[in-house]
Protein backbone atom coordinates (compact mmCIF):
# COMPACT_ATOMS: atom_id res chain seq x y z
CA UNK A 1 0.00 0.00 0.00
CA UNK A 2 1.85 3.08 -1.20
CA UNK A 3 1.21 6.47 0.28
CA UNK A 4 0.03 8.76 -2.51
CA UNK A 5 2.56 11.19 -3.95
CA UNK A 6 0.10 14.03 -3.28
CA UNK A 7 0.59 13.43 0.43
CA UNK A 8 4.32 13.94 0.33
CA UNK A 9 4.01 16.99 -1.90
CA UNK A 10 1.53 18.82 0.32
CA UNK A 11 3.02 18.15 3.76
CA UNK A 12 4.63 21.23 5.24
CA UNK A 13 6.88 21.99 8.20
CA UNK A 14 5.23 22.30 11.60
CA UNK A 15 5.95 21.59 15.23
CA UNK A 16 2.94 21.07 17.48
CA UNK A 17 1.74 17.85 19.06
CA UNK A 18 -0.44 16.99 22.08
CA UNK A 19 -1.64 20.14 23.83
CA UNK A 20 0.24 22.20 21.29
CA UNK A 21 -1.94 20.71 18.55
CA UNK A 22 -5.00 21.94 20.43
CA UNK A 23 -3.56 25.44 20.58
CA UNK A 24 -3.30 25.46 16.82
CA UNK A 25 -6.88 24.28 16.42
CA UNK A 26 -8.13 26.86 18.90
CA UNK A 27 -5.97 29.54 17.34
CA UNK A 28 -7.12 29.18 13.75
CA UNK A 29 -9.34 32.21 14.37
CA UNK A 30 -12.09 31.11 12.01
CA UNK A 31 -14.93 33.60 11.76
CA UNK A 32 -18.48 32.34 11.42
CA UNK A 33 -19.84 33.02 7.95
CA UNK A 34 -23.43 32.99 6.73
CA UNK A 35 -24.54 29.40 6.31
CA UNK A 36 -26.12 28.07 3.11
CA UNK A 37 -29.39 27.25 4.85
CA UNK A 38 -31.03 26.40 1.54
CA UNK A 39 -28.79 23.35 1.33
CA UNK A 40 -30.50 21.94 4.42
CA UNK A 41 -34.02 23.25 3.78
CA UNK A 42 -35.43 19.92 2.64
CA UNK A 43 -33.86 17.92 5.43
CA UNK A 44 -34.17 18.19 9.21
CA UNK A 45 -30.59 16.95 9.54
CA UNK A 46 -28.70 18.19 11.40
CA UNK A 47 -30.94 19.59 14.13
CA UNK A 48 -28.36 19.11 16.90
CA UNK A 49 -24.56 18.82 17.29
CA UNK A 50 -22.86 15.89 15.54
CA UNK A 51 -20.39 13.76 17.46
CA UNK A 52 -17.09 12.76 15.84
CA UNK A 53 -15.81 9.61 17.54
CA UNK A 54 -12.02 9.47 17.48
CA UNK A 55 -10.83 5.86 18.07
CA UNK A 56 -7.46 7.04 19.37
CA UNK A 57 -5.92 8.94 22.27
CA UNK A 58 -6.00 12.72 22.57
CA UNK A 59 -2.85 14.40 21.29
CA UNK A 60 -2.12 12.09 18.36
CA UNK A 61 -2.57 12.67 14.65
CA UNK A 62 -6.11 11.27 14.45
CA UNK A 63 -7.26 13.48 17.30
CA UNK A 64 -5.59 16.56 15.79
CA UNK A 65 -7.17 15.93 12.39
CA UNK A 66 -10.63 15.59 13.92
CA UNK A 67 -10.28 18.84 15.85
CA UNK A 68 -9.02 20.84 12.88
CA UNK A 69 -11.82 19.45 10.72
CA UNK A 70 -14.47 20.21 13.36
CA UNK A 71 -13.23 23.78 13.71
CA UNK A 72 -13.13 24.54 9.99
CA UNK A 73 -16.48 22.77 9.34
CA UNK A 74 -18.27 25.31 11.57
CA UNK A 75 -18.51 27.56 8.52
CA UNK A 76 -20.19 24.90 6.42
CA UNK A 77 -22.85 23.34 8.68
CA UNK A 78 -25.59 24.84 10.89
CA UNK A 79 -24.63 22.54 13.77
CA UNK A 80 -21.16 21.97 15.27
CA UNK A 81 -19.10 18.80 15.34
CA UNK A 82 -18.13 17.68 18.85
CA UNK A 83 -14.97 15.55 19.13
CA UNK A 84 -15.08 12.61 21.53
CA UNK A 85 -12.02 10.39 22.06
CA UNK A 86 -12.66 6.68 22.61
CA UNK A 87 -9.26 4.96 22.32
CA UNK A 88 -8.39 1.33 22.91
CA UNK A 89 -7.82 -1.99 21.16
CA UNK A 90 -6.11 -0.32 18.19
CA UNK A 91 -9.30 1.55 17.35
CA UNK A 92 -11.84 -1.24 17.84
CA UNK A 93 -13.51 0.44 20.82
CA UNK A 94 -14.14 3.73 19.07
CA UNK A 95 -15.19 2.27 15.73
CA UNK A 96 -17.46 -0.25 17.46
CA UNK A 97 -19.10 2.60 19.37
CA UNK A 98 -20.21 4.15 16.07
CA UNK A 99 -21.43 0.86 14.65
CA UNK A 100 -23.33 0.01 17.85
CA UNK A 101 -25.03 3.40 17.92
CA UNK A 102 -28.04 4.73 16.03
CA UNK A 103 -27.62 5.09 12.28
CA UNK A 104 -29.01 8.63 12.19
CA UNK A 105 -25.82 10.50 11.29
CA UNK A 106 -25.31 12.11 14.68
CA UNK A 107 -22.35 9.87 15.44
CA UNK A 108 -19.61 10.05 12.81
CA UNK A 109 -16.42 7.99 12.98
CA UNK A 110 -12.96 9.33 12.25
CA UNK A 111 -12.27 6.00 10.63
CA UNK A 112 -8.65 4.89 10.49
CA UNK A 113 -6.64 2.50 8.33
CA UNK A 114 -6.92 -0.16 11.06
CA UNK A 115 -10.43 -0.88 9.79
CA UNK A 116 -8.61 -2.80 7.04
CA UNK A 117 -6.08 -4.57 9.27
CA UNK A 118 -7.90 -5.64 12.43
CA UNK A 119 -10.60 -7.75 10.71
CA UNK A 120 -7.89 -9.63 8.81
CA UNK A 121 -6.25 -10.43 12.15
CA UNK A 122 -9.50 -11.60 13.72
CA UNK A 123 -9.37 -8.70 16.20
CA UNK A 124 -12.58 -7.01 15.07
CA UNK A 125 -16.06 -8.38 14.40
CA UNK A 126 -16.61 -5.71 11.76
CA UNK A 127 -14.79 -4.61 8.62
CA UNK A 128 -14.86 -1.66 6.25
CA UNK A 129 -18.12 -2.86 4.66
CA UNK A 130 -20.00 -2.10 7.89
CA UNK A 131 -19.30 1.60 7.32
CA UNK A 132 -20.61 4.03 4.76
CA UNK A 133 -17.63 6.19 3.79
CA UNK A 134 -18.07 9.96 3.70
CA UNK A 135 -14.61 11.22 2.72
CA UNK A 136 -10.94 10.53 3.25
CA UNK A 137 -9.03 13.53 4.56
CA UNK A 138 -5.46 12.47 5.28
CA UNK A 139 -2.69 9.98 4.48
CA UNK A 140 0.82 9.71 5.96
CA UNK A 141 3.77 7.31 5.66
CA UNK A 142 5.15 5.31 8.57
CA UNK A 143 8.55 6.30 9.95
CA UNK A 144 11.16 4.74 12.22
CA UNK A 145 12.23 7.14 14.97
CA UNK A 146 14.65 6.81 17.91
CA UNK A 147 15.81 9.03 20.76
CA UNK A 148 18.31 11.75 19.92
CA UNK A 149 20.87 10.14 22.22
CA UNK A 150 20.48 6.69 20.65
CA UNK A 151 23.74 5.24 19.27
CA UNK A 152 22.29 4.82 15.75
CA UNK A 153 22.36 7.73 13.33
CA UNK A 154 21.26 5.90 10.20
CA UNK A 155 18.65 3.31 9.33
CA UNK A 156 21.42 0.87 8.46
CA UNK A 157 23.04 1.23 11.89
CA UNK A 158 19.70 0.69 13.61
CA UNK A 159 18.89 -2.42 11.59
CA UNK A 160 22.37 -3.85 12.15
CA UNK A 161 21.95 -3.42 15.89
CA UNK A 162 18.48 -4.99 15.78
CA UNK A 163 19.87 -7.95 13.86
CA UNK A 164 22.58 -8.45 16.47
CA UNK A 165 20.03 -8.43 19.31
CA UNK A 166 17.91 -11.15 17.67
CA UNK A 167 14.37 -10.06 18.59
CA UNK A 168 15.27 -7.99 21.64
CA UNK A 169 15.04 -4.52 20.10
CA UNK A 170 11.85 -2.93 21.43
CA UNK A 171 9.90 -1.08 18.75
CA UNK A 172 6.70 0.64 19.83
CA UNK A 173 3.53 1.10 17.79
CA UNK A 174 0.03 2.53 18.11
CA UNK A 175 -1.53 -0.82 19.04
CA UNK A 176 -1.53 -4.51 18.16
CA UNK A 177 -2.77 -4.90 14.61
CA UNK A 178 -2.37 -1.21 13.84
CA UNK A 179 -0.91 -0.10 10.52
CA UNK A 180 2.24 0.91 12.37
CA UNK A 181 2.52 -2.57 13.89
CA UNK A 182 2.07 -4.17 10.48
CA UNK A 183 4.51 -1.80 8.79
CA UNK A 184 7.16 -2.90 11.32
CA UNK A 185 6.29 -6.50 10.50
CA UNK A 186 6.62 -5.60 6.83
CA UNK A 187 10.12 -4.37 7.67
CA UNK A 188 10.85 -7.72 9.31
CA UNK A 189 9.68 -9.50 6.16
CA UNK A 190 11.91 -7.37 3.93
CA UNK A 191 15.05 -7.61 6.08
CA UNK A 192 14.75 -10.90 7.95
CA UNK A 193 15.25 -8.99 11.23
CA UNK A 194 12.97 -9.68 14.20
CA UNK A 195 11.79 -7.02 16.66
CA UNK A 196 10.13 -7.04 20.06
CA UNK A 197 6.86 -5.26 19.21
CA UNK A 198 5.42 -3.13 22.05
CA UNK A 199 1.83 -1.90 21.53
CA UNK A 200 0.30 1.26 23.03
CA UNK A 201 -3.23 2.68 23.00
CA UNK A 202 -2.34 5.16 20.28
CA UNK A 203 0.59 7.06 18.83
CA UNK A 204 0.66 9.74 21.53
CA UNK A 205 1.40 7.38 24.46
CA UNK A 206 3.89 5.49 22.28
CA UNK A 207 5.80 8.73 21.69
CA UNK A 208 5.84 9.39 25.44
CA UNK A 209 7.26 5.90 25.99
CA UNK A 210 10.08 6.55 23.53
CA UNK A 211 10.90 9.90 25.12
CA UNK A 212 11.02 8.15 28.49
CA UNK A 213 13.42 5.48 27.24
CA UNK A 214 10.96 2.60 27.74
CA UNK A 215 11.41 1.42 24.15
CA UNK A 216 14.29 1.57 21.66
CA UNK A 217 12.43 2.85 18.62
CA UNK A 218 9.01 3.82 17.36
CA UNK A 219 6.99 3.13 14.22
CA UNK A 220 4.43 5.94 13.75
CA UNK A 221 3.96 8.78 11.27
CA UNK A 222 6.30 11.77 10.94
CA UNK A 223 3.50 14.06 12.14
CA UNK A 224 3.33 12.35 15.50
CA UNK A 225 7.03 12.61 16.25
CA UNK A 226 7.70 15.79 14.29
CA UNK A 227 7.67 18.30 17.17
CA UNK A 228 10.20 16.26 19.14
CA UNK A 229 12.39 15.67 16.08
CA UNK A 230 12.46 19.37 15.33
CA UNK A 231 13.02 20.06 19.03
CA UNK A 232 16.10 17.82 19.11
CA UNK A 233 14.73 15.13 21.44
CA UNK A 234 14.18 12.48 18.76
CA UNK A 235 15.70 11.62 15.39
CA UNK A 236 13.92 10.08 12.43
CA UNK A 237 15.93 7.45 10.61
CA UNK A 238 13.73 6.68 7.63
CA UNK A 239 10.23 6.95 6.16
CA UNK A 240 8.26 4.25 4.38
CA UNK A 241 7.35 6.33 1.33
CA UNK A 242 8.11 6.57 -2.37
CA UNK A 243 9.59 10.04 -1.96
CA UNK A 244 10.98 12.20 0.82
CA UNK A 245 8.53 14.58 2.47
CA UNK A 246 9.26 18.33 2.48
CA UNK A 247 8.86 18.78 6.24
CA UNK A 248 11.72 16.33 6.86
CA UNK A 249 13.68 16.56 3.64
CA UNK A 250 16.87 15.24 5.22
CA UNK A 251 15.23 11.94 6.20
CA UNK A 252 15.73 9.22 3.55
CA UNK A 253 13.07 6.86 2.33
CA UNK A 254 13.42 3.13 2.91
CA UNK A 255 13.61 2.68 -0.86
CA UNK A 256 16.70 4.88 -0.93
CA UNK A 257 18.20 2.42 1.53
CA UNK A 258 17.35 -0.49 -0.81
CA UNK A 259 14.33 -1.63 1.24
CA UNK A 260 11.26 -1.75 -1.01
CA UNK A 261 8.68 -0.68 1.56
CA UNK A 262 6.08 2.11 1.30
CA UNK A 263 3.41 1.80 3.96
CA UNK A 264 1.42 4.22 6.05
CA UNK A 265 -1.89 5.24 7.46
CA UNK A 266 -4.92 7.26 6.41
CA UNK A 267 -7.88 8.82 8.17
CA UNK A 268 -11.35 9.87 7.06
CA UNK A 269 -15.00 10.18 7.97
CA UNK A 270 -17.53 7.35 7.87
CA UNK A 271 -20.92 6.50 9.35
CA UNK A 272 -22.95 3.36 9.99
CA UNK A 273 -23.82 1.73 6.67
CA UNK A 274 -27.55 1.99 7.46
CA UNK A 275 -27.39 5.79 7.65
CA UNK A 276 -30.02 7.36 5.34
CA UNK A 277 -28.59 8.43 1.96
CA UNK A 278 -29.88 12.00 2.39
CA UNK A 279 -27.93 12.32 5.65
CA UNK A 280 -24.79 10.86 4.08
CA UNK A 281 -25.09 13.35 1.24
CA UNK A 282 -25.20 16.28 3.68
CA UNK A 283 -22.05 14.99 5.36
CA UNK A 284 -20.33 14.50 1.99
CA UNK A 285 -21.12 18.08 0.99
CA UNK A 286 -19.81 19.42 4.29
CA UNK A 287 -16.66 17.29 4.03
CA UNK A 288 -16.05 18.48 0.47
CA UNK A 289 -16.53 22.15 1.35
CA UNK A 290 -14.32 21.80 4.42
CA UNK A 291 -11.62 20.04 2.39
CA UNK A 292 -11.73 22.87 -0.15
CA UNK A 293 -11.39 25.48 2.60
CA UNK A 294 -7.79 26.82 2.75
CA UNK A 295 -8.05 26.85 6.55
CA UNK A 296 -8.10 23.04 6.64
CA UNK A 297 -4.94 22.75 4.56
CA UNK A 298 -3.25 25.39 6.68
CA UNK A 299 -4.16 23.54 9.86
CA UNK A 300 -2.90 20.20 8.52
CA UNK A 301 0.31 21.79 7.26
CA UNK A 302 1.04 23.18 10.73
CA UNK A 303 0.51 19.72 12.16
CA UNK A 304 2.63 17.94 9.51
CA UNK A 305 -0.45 15.94 8.49
CA UNK A 306 -0.66 15.10 4.79
CA UNK A 307 -3.80 16.27 3.01
CA UNK A 308 -5.25 13.48 0.83
CA UNK A 309 -8.96 14.04 0.13
CA UNK A 310 -11.11 11.38 -1.50
CA UNK A 311 -14.86 11.48 -2.00
CA UNK A 312 -16.96 8.54 -0.82
CA UNK A 313 -16.85 6.28 -3.92
CA UNK A 314 -13.06 6.52 -4.30
CA UNK A 315 -12.61 6.18 -0.54
CA UNK A 316 -14.63 2.95 -0.57
CA UNK A 317 -12.43 1.53 -3.34
CA UNK A 318 -9.26 2.50 -1.46
CA UNK A 319 -10.49 0.75 1.68
CA UNK A 320 -11.21 -2.39 -0.31
CA UNK A 321 -7.71 -2.35 -1.83
CA UNK A 322 -6.07 -1.93 1.58
CA UNK A 323 -8.22 -4.68 3.11
CA UNK A 324 -7.04 -7.06 0.40
CA UNK A 325 -3.39 -5.94 0.70
CA UNK A 326 -3.18 -6.38 4.46
CA UNK A 327 -5.05 -9.66 4.26
CA UNK A 328 -2.38 -10.96 1.89
CA UNK A 329 0.45 -9.62 4.10
CA UNK A 330 -1.03 -11.25 7.19
CA UNK A 331 -1.51 -14.59 5.45
CA UNK A 332 1.99 -14.49 3.94
CA UNK A 333 3.76 -13.71 7.21
CA UNK A 334 1.50 -15.83 9.41
CA UNK A 335 0.96 -13.03 11.93
CA UNK A 336 -0.88 -14.13 15.08
CA UNK A 337 -1.97 -11.73 17.82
Amino acid sequence: MSIERETQETTATGKPQGHNRRRIVQGLGLAALPLPWSAFANNDYPSKPIEIIVPASAGGGTDALARVFAEVAKKHLPQPFIVNNKPGASGVIGMSDVLNGRSDGYKVCMVIAEVTTLPNLGLAKFDYTNFQPVARLNADPAAITVRADAPWNTLEEFLEAAKAKAGEMKIGNAGSGSVYHLSAIGLEEKTGIKFNHVPYSGAAPAVVALLGGHIDALDVSPAEVGPHVLGGKLKMLGIMADQRIPAFGNVPTFKERKIDLALGTWRGLAVHKATPPAVVEVLRQVARKTADDPALRQGLDKLNLGFAYMDAPEFAQAMQRDHEYFGKLIRTTGIKI
